[in-house]
């Protein structure tokens, strides 16, 4: 069975367009087609099904598909094993994010880390907590830098770097005139939310039964799946939220939004890595562990 082929299945699983995986493999749309016709041949399987614009895999296509990921990893692994005989560190890595740290942080690291290791390439997926931590158990990613921790005594947690929330309001709210604010007062305003599974909202739920409070004592107005998107909401005056410092730095500076405190206190979090247990790691993760290690505890010392 071509490799090819079977990167090219999982790679339109995964993003359910021929149009989409056409750009990401850097094929024509027509070759994609063909791919997974040939594949569907010699199979004897229909393995997608075409449901509007959005493709989804058959329950055969999605037996494929885990098998595909494992034999494309292995392929991955034994080429990375013969550079790093040879001495030479090469590859791709595959790491899954939250929003925030995908977002606001791997970003720089990665550039970093490429300098070091020109040779080297990620992909970064970018989700919420629960979809990277679910990707990383089926052996889709090897690594994920999530901001939220659940027991899943499937995945290794290590504390990596960490992050503060902020009580975020339009420039013009009539709470940017106060020094602070009690928690309770919250429950007073429209709020928007994160998704369900977001690393943000789990944290914002741990600190309102810290204060006595409930998720559903607020006045939910939006849930919104993206932290950018939020901004904007909040700076149109539809309502009032909780996001990460390292989003709204810039949104600050330039007076877009403004920030209070809730009592004085500090809302704070670590982000957490996350591996598979007793899942061996490729070399080239290796080397990308020991850098991200490496930067934390640089930043823990500033």
């Amino acid at each position: 069975m071509d490799l090819r082929k079977l990167e090219v299945f999982c790679t339109l699983v995964e993003l359910k367009s021929f149009t989409k995986t056409a750009e990401a493999v850097l094929l024509s749309q027509p070759t994609v087609s063909e791919h997974i016709r040939n594949l569907e041949h010699v199979l004897g399987q229909k393995l997608v099904d075409r449901l509007g614009r959005q493709v989804e895999p058959t329950p055969v296509g999605k037996i494929l598909y885990t098998h595909a990921r494992r034999i494309l990893r292995m392929q991955q692994e034994a080429l990375q094993a013969v550079e790093e005989y040879s001495g030479r560190i090469s590859g791709r890595i595959m790491i899954g994010c939250g929003t925030i740290p995908g977002t606001y942080l791997l970003p720089k690291l990665i550039s970093d880390f490429r300098m070091q290791y020109p040779e080297i390439k990620a992909t970064l997926h970018i989700s919420s907590s629960r979809t990277i931590a679910r990707k990383v158990m089926e052996g889709n990613l090897e690594l994920g830098v999530v901001g939220a921790r659940w027991n899943e005594p499937s995945l290794d947690w290590k504390t990596i770097f960490s992050d503060e929330l902020s009580l975020v309001v339009h420039p013009k709210h009539r709470w940017t005139k106060q020094h602070s604010i009690d928690c309770r007062q919250l429950i007073d305003e429209p709020f928007i939310l994160r998704e369900t599974g977001s690393g943000t909202r789990r944290v914002i739920a741990q600190f309102l039964r810290q204060q006595g409070m409930q998720e559903n004592d607020l006045q939910e107005v939006a849930e919104i799946g993206s932290t950018a998107a939020i901004k904007e909401a909040v700076k149109a005056g539809i309502g009032i939220s909780i996001l990460s410092r390292r989003a709204i730095t810039d949104d600050l500076e330039c007076g877009r939004l403004a920030t209070v405190s809730l009592n004085k206190l500090r809302i704070t979090r670590p982000f957490y890595l996350i591996r598979r247990r007793k899942r061996q790691l490729a070399p080239v993760a290796t080397t990308f562990v020991d850098f991200l290690q490496d930067r934390a505890d640089h930043q823990e010392k500033e």
